[in-house]
């Protein structure tokens, strides 16, 4: 039996300090359609008690982004804003031109936004919510396919250069066994 290929994301899913916020941020700002508000007594799979609610935002391709409010073991440094290398969600328009009004429109929220950014294949415009996610809003350039295409013939060559380039850093900072997980089995079962 063959597995069908993986499509699309279906949802990536974070802590929220506030549904009523985030959803005022996700609704009402950036104008994604507000699918589902679940509450649940117990973690999904598990015995374990513990109260959430899980919110889900809808993109217009169907594409969703959620959100757990579960203020029972939450610490507030958990909301201070993420450095972009962490985490950070792109949603993405068809526009170029869209950038400047989304900028706008985010700015008249009196909510900061730098950019756009030109990075060659993208523009983007950057923005915090107010769990402390970075969120970026870009659009592809005219030349978009023509420059992932040709990153896409060396990405393994350039892979392999960094990696060789940082690894005994990584090792000082993380142990090689942490480094090797592909030939962990522990790492792949529970």
């Amino acid at each position: 039996m063959s597995l069908s290929k993986l499509s699309h994301i279906h949802h990536a899913a974070y802590r929220c300090r506030d549904a009523e916020q985030t959803r005022w941020f996700y609704e009402d700002i950036l104008g994604l359609r507000y699918r589902a508000a679940l509450t649940f007594e117990e973690i999904s799979g598990t015995d374990l008690k513990r109260e959430y609610m899980h919110l889900f935002f809808e993109m217009g391709d169907g594409t969703m982004i959620a959100f757990f409010d579960e203020p029972y073991s939450v610490k507030a440094d958990q909301f201070e804003q993420k450095d972009s290398f962490d985490v950070h969600v792109a949603f993405e328009i068809d526009s170029l031109e869209d950038l400047d009004a989304w900028k706008k429109k985010i700015k008249d929220a009196r909510i900061k936004c730098a950019g756009p950014i030109d990075h060659g294949f993208v523009k983007s415009i950057y923005f915090y919510d107010p769990n402390g996610y970075q969120c970026e809003i870009t659009c592809r350039t005219p030349d978009y396919t023509k420059i992932l295409d040709s990153e896409e013939t060396e990405a393994r060559d350039v892979t392999r250069a960094w990696t060789e380039k940082t690894r005994g850093l990584k090792e000082k900072l993380f142990g090689a066994e942490a480094l090797d997980k592909r030939e962990v089995a522990e790492f792949y079962h529970s």
